[in-house]
């Protein structure tokens, strides 16, 4: 999600469970909350059709049902938890291979995923049950089920595998869906791709866990990231943050600013100002990969071209104009946009790599941003008014991708062994 350096060019901990025992009086209750912007794009042609060519569109339905047959607050949280995990988890092995594809849509597709998610939601979001719901519960639901049904909190390295390198990569969900609400990310479509996946290095056998990020300015700020990674970030050899960039290329990102730049989210908020962490006086303006840049670039991992990105926009030291500088930043700079922009693909970055920072990890512990290209659909495929949902070129480039990042980080695990 490169977004912010001068134009758009990309086509892109969790709080504890209310209180079961002591249910709130319906008096006292929330009312239901309407559906998001993000949950509202449901109700459109594409979306449902997807749905339907996928057999994820009995997934809110079903779901529905089973919260309307809850009788307490314990229950609801019960269902969300197993049903939100049963959602990652069909996902995952529809895009493995694994059980039937429910309809002619290839099993690449991320999207599925994404929608029935939302439809999910807004379940939530809109339900009224007889015994009561607070305001915190509700929101205590929501953050159960984005949490499961993003693979957060499945990311469970087997015990046993001795000699086994562990590997973490994250996506993100479709954006920009109000330019084209056909939109794919091949970022989630790899992490779903890789998710419990081994690849055979150098070294030996590195295993893939991943998850799934919103498109959410909001949930960043609520540390979504660091909650899903603190405990990870100790116990694997290396981790990548990938996300869809530019056209016709994949980038390596060497440096992430502080620094958010505005654009509007999938909720259609936009925020701007230095990123919010926690202990913000010792807040670095920026944060460095190490992920083996050179090696990665100079390996032959697939049909897309793969850069070593060191640009980055800064406002220099005692000045206040931003500045674009190739090399990268000059000491005592002020962020504008990192190799990876201003967005929330830049945030992600920043936050995890300052996390392996915080935690002690530095630069034993080899972590960076993964650019992808731009999924685009074929040439005869561009009008999102009219076009299909898929074609044979946009399954084809989605591939590519999906295979050029396991290519990538079979590279990085070859060039970062100790």
């Amino acid at each position: 999600m490169t977004i912010g350096l001068a134009a758009l060019l990309a086509g892109l901990c969790a709080p504890a469970s209310a209180s079961a025992s002591v249910p709130p009086s319906p008096s006292a209750s929330a009312a239901s909350a309407a559906p998001t912007v993000e949950e509202q794009r449901l109700d459109r042609a594409v979306p449902q059709e997807i749905l339907r060519r996928s057999g994820f569109d009995s997934v809110a339905p079903e779901f529905g049902r089973a919260l309307d047959g809850a009788r307490s607050y314990a229950q609801a949280e019960r269902i969300v938890v197993r049903q939100g995990a049963r959602l990652w988890t069909r996902a995952v092995d529809r895009a493995q291979g694994r059980g039937p594809a429910g309809g002619d849509l290839s099993r690449d597709d991320d999207r599925p995923l994404y929608w029935a998610r939302l439809g999910m939601t807004r379940e939530v979001r809109g339900w009224e049950p007889e015994f009561g719901l607070s305001e915190r519960q509700r929101a205590d639901l929501l953050d159960a089920l984005e949490r499961t049904s993003r693979g957060q909190d499945s990311l469970r390295y087997p015990h046993g595998g001795k000699g086994v390198k562990q590997i973490l990569v994250t996506g993100f969900d479709p954006f920009t869906l109000d330019r084209d609400v056909r939109i794919s990310n091949p970022s989630g479509a790899t992490a779903l791709a890789l998710d419990g996946t081994v690849v055979r290095t150098a070294d030996g056998l590195a295993r893939i866990e991943t998850a799934v990020f919103p498109v959410r300015w909001a949930d960043f700020a609520d540390g979504t990231v660091e909650r899903t990674l603190r405990g990870q970030l100790p116990r694997v050899d290396l981790f990548a943050t990938v996300s869809q960039g530019r056209v016709g290329r994949f980038d390596i990102e060497r440096t992430n600013g502080a620094w958010r730049g505005g654009f509007g989210d999938n909720d259609t908020i936009g925020r701007t100002g230095t990123i919010p962490v926690t202990d913000p006086a010792t807040q670095p303006q920026w944060t460095t990969t190490t992920l083996p840049y050179a090696d990665i670039v100079a390996a032959n991992t697939g049909r897309f071209p793969v850069y070593d990105n060191t640009s980055v926009t800064e406002i220099p030291a005692g000045g206040t104009t931003a500045v674009v500088r190739p090399d990268g930043p000059t000491p005592g700079s002020t962020a504008r946009a990192g190799g990876g922009g201003d967005y929330l693909s830049n945030e992600i970055a920043y936050r995890a790599t300052l996390l392996r920072d915080r935690l002690g990890l530095g630069a034993s512990l080899p972590g960076g941003h993964v650019h992808t290209p731009v999924l685009q659909f074929g040439a005869g495929n561009t009008d999102p008014a009219t076009g299909a949902v898929t074609d044979p070129d946009f399954v084809r480039n989605r591939l590519d991708i999906i295979a050029q990042v396991r290519a990538i980080v079979t590279v990085a695990v070859d060039n970062s062994a100790e």
